[in-house]
């Protein structure tokens, strides 16, 4: 079982990190994060302390992966800062790892949130013992222009303020994944929007329950066969949560990734498994056959798959605790959080 942080609370201290990218500190993008500064501070009444080397810029901390480490263990290590919340995400946090004292983090239990490549800290979290958050950074849904999406405030209050049970997690009405807009000037335009078709069933029946693990799978491919690879135990009656990342690998790509995890044992160990909505929709339906060809393949055609979910690359985003115990009902076609994400 990993140890859940404590909730928040209005006017609690927040640090902000860059453990990838370290966009948040670029002269033509600081606007940018001083917008989802602003949102933590009005919207949630948080109070906002970026850590030291956070905002020195994409080129300092590409070249200074301790630097970003520091960053990190500086958060977790002051008590002051009951939360820390990612700026971005990137391609290179796994270079932090020969840098992170697991125990500094593991005695220091405190909500840690972020997307994309920010698997890999939560990986060191998860090898640290603690439970942390997939969802929401800074530089996206905090700073999405014109306003935040009510959907992803609903559920980062209801997820990170409230240590009653999450409950179901509804589909958003709507979806939208593009690039962000990062010029000043245009920062009144909001995303096009779509409507969202809602979770499908892509096999398996019932209901089935489960303890949350995955992330992106563009990511995770990095640190297989590492250290920070979760062991056998922790695949065990899960439900895994995965999705691809924003470059939208093709359908052969995710085959290889999907059935290497039947490889190691880890798609037959799983109770479940929840799959985000494809970036920009791209390969909707060829990642469906792609993934229940895997499943064929391994006589897993049982094994209850929901996919379209709302997390990882595509907008608005839930947010996902790891560990967390979570049902799949495939009758009723929902994804439900059994337990509070906090205490």
């Amino acid at each position: 079982m990993l140890v859940k942080p404590n909730k928040l609370e209005p006017g609690d201290k927040i640090a902000t990190v860059s453990p990838s990218g370290g966009d948040a500190g670029d002269p033509e993008i600081r606007w940018r994060y001083l917008q989802g500064v602003k949102r933590l501070e009005e919207v949630f009444d948080l109070e906002v302390v970026p850590m030291p080397n956070s905002l020195k810029g994409s080129d300092y901390l590409y070249e200074n992966p301790k630097a970003r480490a520091e960053d990190l263990m500086t958060a977790f290590k002051d008590p002051s800062i009951k939360g820390i919340i990612a700026n971005v995400g990137g391609t290179d946090s796994y270079r932090l790892i020969p840098y992170i004292d697991f125990d500094v983090i593991r005695v220091n239990p405190k909500i840690f949130m972020g997307y994309s490549d920010i698997t890999i800290s939560h990986l060191l979290c998860y090898k640290a013992g603690i439970s942390s958050f997939y969802g929401p950074a800074i530089l996206t849904d905090f700073a999405q222009n014109v306003e935040m999406d009510p959907y992803v405030i609903e559920s980062v209050k209801r997820t990170l303020f409230s240590n009653e049970e999450i409950g179901e997690i509804e589909p958003a009405k709507q979806w939208a994944s593009e690039p962000l807009e990062l010029d000043e000037a245009d920062k009144t335009k909001g995303a096009t929007m779509y409507e969202n078709s809602g979770y499908e069933v892509l096999q398996g029946s019932g209901v089935v329950q489960g303890r949350l693990i995955g992330g992106c799978l563009d990511v995770l491919e990095v640190v297989k066969g590492t250290d920070i690879w979760p062991d056998q135990n922790a695949w065990e009656d899960s439900i895994l949560f995965f999705e691809p990342a924003q470059g939208k690998p093709e359908p052969g790509t995710l085959q290889r990734w999907i059935r290497n995890y039947a490889a190691q044992g880890i798609l037959q160990k799983a109770n479940g498994m929840i799959f985000g909505k494809p970036y920009d929709e791209t390969y909707y339906e060829e990642y469906k056959e792609v993934i229940k060809q895997v499943m064929k393949e391994n006589n897993l055609e049982d094994l209850p798959i929901l996919y379209n979910l709302n997390f990882g690359h595509a907008e608005p985003r839930f947010v996902l605790p790891y560990g967390a115990m979570a049902e799949i009902n495939c009758e009723k076609k929902t994804f439900s959080i059994l337990e509070s994400g906090v205490i």
